[in-house]
């Protein structure tokens, strides 16, 4: 991936004047084009191989690449770099953006730095005009790297307050933007199929990191999630995968997968949740007939994350997102799913699982086919937790 320097473009075997003929109209031997030929290989090479050879070398040969001095000027720019980007094509997007002077110093430099090639895809705060050296070691400096993370789970609204810090903007900035121009960030027309959906754009900001630096639009980075999302979903085939488990939508696939997210904690967990959340949406089901009654669905439209909810409280609540009082799921995603997630959603378990509980209050899910088992996980978790 080292571009070849330009000078090594202008060899190539030389043509003599005359058509190969000499002084006095004798042939020239051909060994002397050989040897010129050779030596353009060879120098040829030797550029192309810079890379490994260092930097010394290069400057030892050919003299040094330009380049700037020192760690830059005082103006910041940023520059994103993509998935997959060698140091070529980290190189081009310095120079662009005026970071550094030349592709070849920074990819000299990047070589000699051994751990030059652990450079992240995503955004940097960088100054203008840096030497190559300074730019590499700069990013390679978490402080340097800007990235909004979506963790598996995640609701929206950590995600809009993450982007809001990292461009930093006031506070409710970015959820203001996405309320005002969800319809434009790339959804798939299946999305916000429902007047209940508290935010249009719930289960669409796929977990992964995504660069976001100051002077970036929370547009920008938002769009970059949602394109994340339809991609997935599409490479899913939702629609047909709605069908076959009997859902009205591809986005109650989402739903489910953001409840089995919210509720698992393993690749075990998701399958077996799945099969709790599709028996439990069997309106004919001896067990819960059509209620779903997850805590997770209550804390979501609470914004809180609370394991203990007094029934009472739960029960005189009628708002469409709490599913100890409406039948069926929620009207769209409590968070945005994982990978995981939603491949345990797509494969669910099929051996009769009704109920579970995370029986030590954190991360060890059991799980029980009839509500006289329940009654002795939740004896366990009581005892757990000192309840």
């Amino acid at each position: 991936g080292h571009r070849r320097d330009a000078r090594s473009g202008r060899g190539g075997v030389r043509r003599g004047r005359g058509k190969g003929r000499g002084r006095g109209g004798k042939p020239k031997k051909r060994r002397s084009g050989l040897a010129c030929l050779v030596v353009v290989v060879v120098f040829g090479g030797t550029v192309a191989g810079v890379g490994y050879f260092g930097y010394q070398f290069y400057q030892d040969r050919f003299g040094a690449a330009p380049d700037y001095a020192g760690g830059g000027t005082g103006e910041t720019v940023t520059v994103e770099i993509p998935k997959g980007a060698l140091g070529n094509e980290i190189g081009q997007a310095l120079k662009q953006a005026g970071v550094v002077k030349s592709v070849d110093a920074f990819v000299a430099a990047q070589s000699q730095n051994p751990d030059g090639k652990s450079i992240q895809a995503g955004a940097y705060l960088l100054h203008k005009e840096m030497s190559a050296e300074s730019a590499v070691e700069m990013m390679l400096d978490p402080k340097s790297q800007n990235n909004v993370l979506v963790r598996p789970g995640e609701r929206n609204k950590a995600v809009y307050k993450a982007i809001d810090e990292q461009l930093d903007l006031s506070s409710g900035a970015t959820e203001k933007i996405a309320e005002k121009n969800f319809k434009s960030l790339g959804l798939p027309s299946w999305a916000n199929d429902d007047s209940d959906i508290k935010d249009p754009l719930e289960g669409f900001l796929y977990p992964g990191t995504y660069p976001a630096a100051k002077g970036m639009k929370p547009e920008a980075v938002l769009k970059a999630m949602v394109t994340q999302a339809a991609n997935k979903y599409k490479a899913l085939d939702l629609e047909a995968k709605a069908k076959a488990l009997k859902l009205d939508s591809p986005l109650q696939v989402i739903t489910v997968a953001s409840l089995v997210q919210a509720e698992g904690k393993t690749a075990d967990d998701y399958r077996k949740m799945a099969e709790v959340v599709y028996n439990r949406l069997d309106r004919a089901n001896p067990e819960t007939y059509g209620m779903l009654q997850f805590d997770s669905t209550f804390n979501y439209l609470k914004g809180e994350s609370n394991i203990n909810i007094s029934e009472s409280e739960i029960n005189k609540n009628q708002d469409p997102y709490n599913t100890y009082t409406q039948k069926g799921l929620p009207p769209g995603p409590i968070g945005n799913p994982g990978d995981g997630a939603i491949t345990g959603t797509l494969n669910p378990t099929d051996q009769g699982w009704y109920y579970f509980v995370a029986v030590d209050g954190v991360s060890k899910t059991e799980f029980a086919k009839t509500h006289e088992d329940f009654q002795k996980l939740k004896d366990k978790f009581n005892e757990s937790t000192g309840n």
